[in-house]
């Protein structure tokens, strides 16, 4: 949910904002990706209880997802339409990322009007991305956008 809050805060003041780093950026990730996958028996919670719990793959408990997060995030959609963000963006998301699937990270990049946008996809990385090596790319990768937006 982080990358898709960087996107939106961005927007609300984007001459505040000189360059955005994301790591597995989910936006849109209610509609796109929890409302389709999920069951009769969670939907069913979700109306009747307000809520349904989602099996996560990190074993630290279940994801809650409730109604009222899927029907706000209905009025933030950002995939739809182009993302009148002008600055440098970099992505980074790993291709076993079972949470988040990385053409999201492409359809983000498709979308924002800036033309210095950069995806890098991790072969082997999962959806935390944070093992040393991740950890040392996305260092590398935010001194490269500190640089890049350093320049006079």
């Amino acid at each position: 949910m982080g990358g898709w809050i960087m996107l939106l805060a961005a927007l609300r003041r984007p001459r505040r904002i000189a360059g955005l780093l994301g790591i597995a950026a989910a936006a849109d990730f209610t509609e796109d990706l929890i409302a389709n996958g999920l069951t009769a028996a969670q939907k069913q919670a979700i109306e009747r209880q307000g809520l349904a719990e989602i099996p996560s793959d990190h074993g630290d408990g279940p994801y809650i997802i409730t109604k009222a997060l899927i029907d706000d995030a209905r009025r933030h959609l950002l995939l739809r339409n182009e993302i009148p963000l002008d600055c440098p963006v970099r992505l980074i998301h790993g291709m076993k990322d079972t949470d988040v699937p990385w053409r999201t990270a492409l359809a983000i990049a498709e979308r924002l009007r800036s033309d210095d946008v950069e995806v890098i996809l991790v072969k082997d990385g999962g959806h935390r991305l944070s093992e040393d090596d991740d950890l040392e790319r996305l260092c590398a990768t935010l001194e490269s956008l500190l640089r890049r937006i350093e320049k006079p």
